[in-house]
C-alpha cells in the first residue's frame, strides 16, 4: 500500500512539473470579418493541431516551449504564428486573419478544408463543400443550387428529373436533417421540386454527414445537411447579384459598426409568372401562374472579445394560382418556410465555449378553392397541411488541459441539450358550401428532447476514436382525439362512439432511447507524402417525425406526421468500413466505403389508399402501414486535389435497397422506388484561360423501380388491371451531359462580373420522368382494345445565360 502511495506521489510531482499553455482565439476573413470554420491550426514540432469551430473558435493546450502555429484555410494565405513562452506570455484570446488569395479558387472539385483532412479524420461519409467550387457547376436555367451539387456526391441520389429531393444511402427524403444557422427546413425546394430554397449567395459553409453523425446531431436516420449562413461583411459595404432566365437574385452586406457588427440580406424572385403571361389565355384563364421568392437575413453583434450575438431568418413561398372563368373556379396554392435563430456565442475561458441559441420554424402548405356558377351555391373550402417548431438548445464545446508532452491525450468534448415544443397540423380541411361549415383545423403536439456527450479522442499517432451517446426522447400529448377504426375494415369507415379523448397536456405516448455512435480511425502509414487510413464507424438513431407521401419527391403536398399511440418511431442502425488515401504528394485523392443499414417501423400509406379521402373522418395515420428496410453498398471517390488547369472527380455507387411491409406486396421484399444499382458521376473542370473556365458534369444512374400491369382484362364490358410485383420494373437508365462556360471580365478592386453559358443534357436524352398506360380502341367494338406505356420525358435540350456581378 506505501508503494502505490508513493507511486501516487511521484506521479502528480511529475504531472505538476509539465508547465502547459493553452492557445485559443478565432480566426476571420481579414477582409469582410467572416469568421472560417473549419480551419487548420497545426503545429510541426508537436505533429498536433486541431480545427475551429462554427463560430471560428479554437483551443489547443501544449508543453512550454517554442514553436511555429499553422493556420491554413483552402482560398487564403497561410499563416505561421511564432509561439516563443515566457512566464508572462499570453496566447489567449487570440484574433487571427487570414487574407484570401488574390486568385478566387472558383472550380468544381468538391474539396476539403485540408488535403489530409479526410485521411486524418475519424468521420465517414462527411464532406464539406465550399461556395466556390459550385459556382462553376453546369445548372438548369442559370440557378446555382446547393442541393444539386450535393447530388453528385456518392451514396447520395436524386429524387428524379430536375427534382431537388435527395436519398441517402436506401433512406427516404425525410430522413435527413436540413439545417440553415441551426433551423430545420422541412420543404427544401421550390418550384415543384426543381430548385433549392438556399439563395447560394447568402451561404458560407456546407457539411454534409452519412456515415458518421456524431452524438450533438439526433432526430433523422439518414444524414445532417449543415447549412450556415455568411455572418456580414464588418469592414465595408459590397453588393452582389445575378440576372438568370427565370430568375434574378442580390445581396447587400456590410457593416452596422465597423468591426463590430454587420449584417447581409438576400433576396431573389422568379419570373416565370412575367415570361408565361403572354402564353396564357386571359379571357379563360386570367390571372393564372406561379412564381417562388424569398429573403434570406442575418446580423450579428460582437459585445466584447467573447461574447457574440447572431440573428438569422429566412422566409420563402411558393404561389401557384389557376383561374377558369369558364368553370367558376378559382385555386391559390401558397406553400414554403419560415426560420428564426437567436444566437448568443460566448467564450466562458481558454479552453470551454459555449452556444446558447433559440429557433423558431414554421412550414405550411395551403389549397384554397372557391367555385362559383350561376345555377350552384358558391362553395369555399381551403386545406391545411404544416408544422411548427420553437427550439431550445445549448452546445458546449471543452478541450481538456493535458499534463503530457505527447498529444497521446487529444480530446475535444461536446456535450449539450436540445428542447423542442412541436405543433403539428397534419391535413385539416375547412370551408363552407351552401352554408354549411365542414370542419376547423386539426392540431396535433408533441415534445421532443434529447442530450449529449461526445469525445473526439487521439489515443496516439496511429488511432483516434470520436465516441458519443445521446438520448433522445417523444411525447406526444392533447388535445388529442383517437378515432378507433370499426371492424368492418374499410378505409375512412368510423366508429363514432369509438373516439379516446385526451385533454391538452394530457400524455398520449412517450418514446425514448440510448443512440451510441462511434468512429475509429488507423492511420496505415507516416510516407512524408502519400497517406492512408482506414475507418469504422456505427451509428444508431432514432426518428420521431414521419413523412408521408405518395409523390416522387418532397413535394408540398406531402404530410408530416408525430409518433403517437399506434405509430412507432423510425429506427435505424448504421456499420460503415472505409479506406482514404492520398497519393502523389497529395496531388490526389480517393476513398472507397462500404455500408449497412438496417431500418425499422418505417411508414406507407395502405395499399389502394388515395391520400384525402379520409380528411375529417379520422386520423390519417389510420391509413399507414408499417415496415423495415435495408440497405447495403459500396461508395469509390476519387478527386484531383491541387489548382492547376484540370481538375475533376469520378464518384461511383453501387447499392441495393428493399423494403418489407406486412400488408404490403402480398408481405414479399420488394425494392424502394429509388434503389439503383448503379450510380456514376464523373465531373471535369478546365482552364482554358485564367478568364475561361470550361465545366462538365456526366450522370449515369440505374432507373427508377415502379409497379406495372401485370394483366388486363374485360368483365362486363369493364376494362379491369391486374398489378404486377410492387416496384418491379424498371425504366430505362438515366444519363444525362451538362456543359457550362464561364467567362469572367476583366475585374478591377471596386467590380467583378462573369457569364456563364449553360447548356442542361447536351446531346437531348430523352429520359423517363414516369410511365402511363392508355388504351386504344372501344370496348365491345370490331376491333382489340390495345393498351400501351407511354413514358413522359421532362427536359430537353435546355441552354441558358447568367449574369453574375459583384461591387
Amino acid at each position: 500500500m506505501k508503494k502505490v502511495l508513493y507511486f501516487i506521489v511521484f506521479i502528480s510531482s511529475f504531472l505538476s512539473s509539465q508547465e502547459m499553455i493553452t492557445i485559443s482565439g478565432n480566426i476571420r476573413d481579414a477582409n469582410t470579418g467572416e469568421t472560417l470554420i473549419g480551419t487548420s491550426i497545426y503545429i510541426p514540432e508537436l505533429q498536433l493541431g486541431t480545427s475551429s469551430n462554427n463560430y471560428g473558435w479554437f483551443s489547443v493546450t501544449v508543453p512550454s516551449g517554442n514553436y511555429q502555429m499553422k493556420i491554413s484555410y483552402i482560398g487564403y494565405v497561410s499563416e505561421n504564428i511564432p509561439v516563443t513562452y515566457t512566464n508572462h506570455s499570453s496566447f489567449e484570446g487570440l484574433s487571427i486573419k487570414l487574407k484570401p488569395t488574390s486568385t478566387s479558387l472558383k472550380e468544381i472539385k468538391l474539396k476539403d478544408k485540408r488535403k489530409d483532412i479526410a485521411v486524418r479524420s475519424t468521420d465517414l461519409g462527411k464532406i464539406e463543400l465550399e461556395m466556390s467550387n459550385i459556382e462553376q457547376l453546369p445548372v438548369l436555367a442559370g440557378e446555382k443550387d446547393i442541393l444539386k451539387s450535393i447530388q453528385l456526391l456518392p451514396g447520395i441520389q436524386s429524387g428524379g428529373e430536375g427534382s431537388a429531393g435527395f436519398f441517402v444511402r436506401g433512406g427516404s427524403a425525410d430522413q435527413n436533417l436540413i439545417l440553415l444557422d441551426e433551423a430545420v427546413v422541412y420543404n427544401a425546394s421550390h418550384l415543384f421540386g426543381f430548385f433549392s430554397v438556399f439563395n447560394s449567395d447568402a451561404i458560407k459553409n456546407i457539411e454534409l454527414s452519412k456515415g458518421s453523425m456524431p452524438a450533438n446531431y439526433g432526430g433523422r436516420l439518414s444524414s445532417v445537411l449543415d447549412i450556415s449562413m455568411k455572418d456580414g461583411n464588418n469592414q465595408k459595404y459590397s453588393i452582389e447579384g445575378g440576372i438568370g432566365l427565370i430568375a434574378s437574385r442580390i445581396t447587400l452586406q456590410g457593416p452596422i459598426k465597423k468591426d463590430t457588427s454587420s449584417f447581409i440580406i438576400s433576396a431573389r424572385r422568379t419570373y416565370i409568372d412575367v415570361l408565361t403571361r403572354g402564353y396564357i389565355d386571359t379571357t379563360s384563364f386570367a390571372g393564372s401562374g406561379y412564381h417562388f421568392y424569398d429573403l434570406t437575413t442575418k446580423a450579428n453583434y460582437k459585445i466584447s472579445e467573447k461574447d457574440q450575438i447572431f440573428l438569422s431568418g429566412y422566409f420563402g413561398r411558393d404561389v401557384f394560382t389557376f383561374n377558369s372563368e369558364d368553370w367558376g373556379f378559382q385555386v391559390r396554392i401558397p406553400w414554403g418556410n419560415a426560420t428564426a435563430s437567436l444566437r448568443w456565442a460566448r467564450t466562458l475561458n481558454e479552453r470551454l465555449f459555449v452556444n446558447n441559441s433559440i429557433i423558431f420554424t414554421d412550414y405550411k402548405f395551403e389549397l384554397n378553392g372557391k367555385q362559383e356558377l350561376e345555377d350552384t351555391p358558391t362553395a369555399e373550402n381551403t386545406l391545411f397541411s404544416g408544422i411548427r417548431d420553437w427550439n431550445i438548445k445549448t452546445d458546449f464545446t471543452y478541450m481538456p488541459k493535458y499534463y503530457l508532452k505527447s498529444n497521446s491525450e487529444n480530446h475535444t468534448i461536446k456535450f449539450g441539450t436540445n428542447y423542442i415544443y412541436h405543433k403539428f397540423n397534419p391535413t385539416s380541411f375547412y370551408g363552407s358550401y351552401d352554408d354549411f361549415e365542414l370542419e376547423e383545423i386539426i392540431y396535433h403536439y408533441a415534445h421532443e428532447y434529447a442530450a449529449y456527450f461526445n469525445d473526439e479522442w487521439a489515443i496516439n499517432d496511429k488511432i483516434q476514436v470520436n465516441c458519443g451517446l445521446r438520448y433522445s426522447g417523444f411525447t406526444q400529448v392533447g388535445p388529442f382525439d383517437r378515432h378507433v377504426q370499426d371492424d368492418s375494415g374499410q378505409i375512412g369507415q368510423v366508429a363514432t362512439d369509438s373516439i379516446i379523448k385526451y385533454n391538452r397536456g394530457e400524455v398520449v405516448q412517450t418514446y425514448g432511447g440510448f443512440e451510441p455512435r462511434f468512429s475509429l480511425r488507423y492511420w496505415l502509414d507516416n510516407r512524408k507524402f502519400d497517406r492512408s487510413s482506414l475507418k469504422f464507424a456505427f451509428v444508431q438513431n432514432y426518428q420521431y417525425l414521419h413523412l408521408t407521401s405518395q409523390a416522387t419527391s418532397s413535394l408540398p403536398t406531402d404530410v408530416w406526421l408525430p409518433s403517437s399511440d399506434i405509430v412507432k418511431p423510425q429506427f435505424g442502425r448504421q456499420i460503415c468500413l472505409g479506406y482514404y488515401e492520398n497519393f502523389q504528394k497529395d496531388t490526389w485523392t480517393r476513398s472507397i466505403e462500404f455500408y449497412y443499414k438496417k431500418m425499422k417501423n418505417l411508414v406507407e400509406y395502405s395499399e389502394n389508399y388515395t391520400p384525402g379521402i379520409a380528411i375529417g373522418i379520422g386520423n390519417v395515420d389510420n391509413n399507414l402501414t408499417f415496415g423495415d428496410g435495408e440497405s447495403y453498398g459500396a461508395e469509390l471517390f476519387i478527386k484531383k486535389d491541387v489548382e492547376d488547369r484540370l481538375n475533376g472527380s469520378l464518384s461511383y455507387t453501387l447499392s441495393k435497397t428493399t423494403r418489407d411491409f406486412d400488408e404490403l406486396n402480398n408481405g414479399n421484399s420488394f425494392y424502394a422506388k429509388y434503389d439503383r444499382t448503379h450510380d456514376l458521376t464523373f465531373l471535369l473542370n478546365y482552364k482554358i484561360t485564367d478568364r475561361l473556365i470550361l465545366s462538365t458534369v456526366f450522370e449515369y444512374k440505374t432507373g427508377n423501380s415502379l409497379t406495372i400491369p401485370k394483366s388486363m382484362y374485360i368483365i362486363n364490358g369493364e376494362l379491369l388491371t391486374e398489378w404486377g410485383d410492387r416496384n418491379s420494373y424498371r425504366m430505362a437508365p438515366y444519363h444525362r451531359m451538362d456543359l457550362a462556360l464561364t467567362f469572367k471580365n476583366k475585374a478591377t478592386k471596386k467590380y467583378q462580373s462573369d457569364w456563364v453559358l449553360s447548356i442542361y443534357n447536351l446531346y437531348n436524352r430523352q429520359n423517363p420522368y414516369f410511365i402511363y398506360f392508355e388504351t386504344e380502341g372501344r370496348l365491345g367494338g370490331e376491333d382489340p382494345v390495345q393498351i400501351k406505356a407511354q413514358q413522359v420525358s421532362l427536359f430537353p435540350i435546355i441552354p441558358s445565360i447568367s449574369w453574375n456581378f459583384k461591387f
